[in-house]
């Protein structure tokens, strides 16, 4: 990992969170991700299990943790282990966890080779009344493969088939929405690093440059600020390009005249960032795309001071959409007539604004959570309204991310600019 080492103490908080959730005589296990091929012997980049290192900090394939709070002998609540390395691993590989650094990334004092899991386990199980399962269940989820955690509750089932087995994943999206002050601070820092490859481009757009060049300066900004790398998949899509929502081929030659929009961010400890803006190729907006521009900017901002503590998601998403209603009848897309007779549950903004405007944020850039919990101090969500118009080439989106505090919402993206005039400034110098 690039990122520096972050704070023990959220890891030991975040267990102790999680423990306390538990029934009595429970145990709880969570898998580390594993190393997805390609082909031949080729493999992805490894990115590792949120929940397991929301848990422990481990951020290394091959590993697995036991929480068993009500454990018989104090050494056995908490347990790790890892893949024991080896100067051929050493050598092909590189280094891994020692039990040493182990202990000081996560707080376990109790750290194992993996050889030694299944023999652990089974002992510890008898203990056990109650066994807690991790599942990944995403609302937007699609896995077509089998995970390690996947094989781990086959595993159970058949193995230990007379205990009772719970999900973790509810207790994963009661706790994981609620940021901690360590965690916001690695969000923030993500956000940071964002802001500096998002300035890095305002110089460098210009007309017959390539989508996949900005691409590359972002990545070039990222990595040397100790991030991974991008959030998610970058989309960098100008003109009509604009109006596909998860347009990621980044392949097509920016034009004078034309929009681009950029949902590019990084990542840093594998915390996402989530940032989108619009910038005009030849350096000044036309009237119109001005005016669109603003219009998604005054939603926006209107958007983010209901991110407040006791709203909830549905009545949100409906207040946005009233004003989005409003912007798209002024800029002669809608009309007040045919709006006023629309249908319930069919609103006609839906048209040139077809997405939510806000989704949990954290260690996954579409972060776990209930969308119809109500907001609390220490969640983080996006702001992310647009307007698509396919007919004009145009699409307008913006986007930053907002911490949810008793005194209001915090933009954590304050820094980056914003403003249709200060961007023109910014890219004529």
């Amino acid at each position: 990992m690039k990122y520096a080492p972050i704070n023990v103490a959220l890891f030991i908080e975040n267990r102790i969170r999680f423990a306390k959730k538990l029934k009595p005589k429970s145990l709880a296990v969570f898998n580390s991700n594993d190393i997805l091929p390609t082909s031949a012997d080729g493999s992805m980049a490894f990115i590792q299990n949120s929940d397991f290192f929301y848990l422990s900090g481990i951020d290394q394939e091959e590993s697995v943790l036991i929480i068993f709070p009500d454990a018989q002998e104090e050494c056995n609540r908490e347990m790790l282990f890892l893949k024991e390395t080896s100067p051929h691993i050493s050598i092909w590989e590189g280094h891994k966890y020692t039990k040493e650094e182990a202990t000081a990334t996560s707080g376990i004092r109790s750290v194992f080779w993996l050889k030694d899991f299944f023999v652990i386990l089974n002992t510890l199980i008898c203990e056990a009344e109650n066994v807690y399962l991790n599942t990944n269940e995403h609302l937007r989820a699609i896995v077509e493969v089998q995970t390690r955690d996947a094989r781990f509750v086959e595993f159970c089932k058949k193995r230990y088939p007379l205990h009772n087995y719970c999900r973790s994943a509810p207790i994963m999206h009661e706790l994981r929405p609620i940021k901690s002050k360590n965690e916001v601070e690695l969000i923030q820092k993500a956000c940071n690093i964002t802001e500096k490859g998002f300035r890095r481009l305002l110089g460098f757009v210009k007309p017959g440059i390539m989508e996949y060049e900005i691409e590359a300066e972002l990545i070039h900004e990222f990595v040397r600020n100790r991030s991974r790398g991008f959030a998610y998949g970058p989309i960098i899509a100008c003109g009509a390009n604009a109006c596909i929502l998860h347009y990621n081929d980044n392949n097509k030659e920016c034009k004078a005249g034309e929009v681009i929009l950029l949902d590019v961010a990084a990542e840093y400890g594998n915390y996402a960032s989530d940032l989108t803006r619009c910038l005009p190729i030849s350096g000044k907006f036309t009237t119109r795309q001005k005016d669109v521009y603003n219009a998604v900017l005054r939603v926006m901002r209107a958007a983010v001071k209901m991110l407040v503590v006791g709203n909830n998601i549905a009545n949100y998403h409906n207040e946005v959409g009233k004003l989005m209603e409003i912007e798209l009848i002024g800029l002669g897309l809608l009309n007040i007539n045919d709006v006023e007779k629309q249908k319930p549950g069919a609103p006609l903004y839906k048209k040139y604004f077809m997405h939510g405007t806000s989704h949990f944020l954290g260690l996954d850039v579409h972060d776990v959570g209930n969308k119809y919990r109500l907001f609390e101090e220490g969640m983080v969500f996006t702001c992310e309204p647009g307007i698509y118009i396919p007919e004009e080439n145009l699409g307008i989106r913006l986007e930053d991310d907002i911490l949810i505090t008793n005194n209001g919402p915090v933009n954590l993206m304050a820094n980056i600019p914003i403003e249709a005039d200060d961007i023109e400034k910014m890219m004529a110098n």
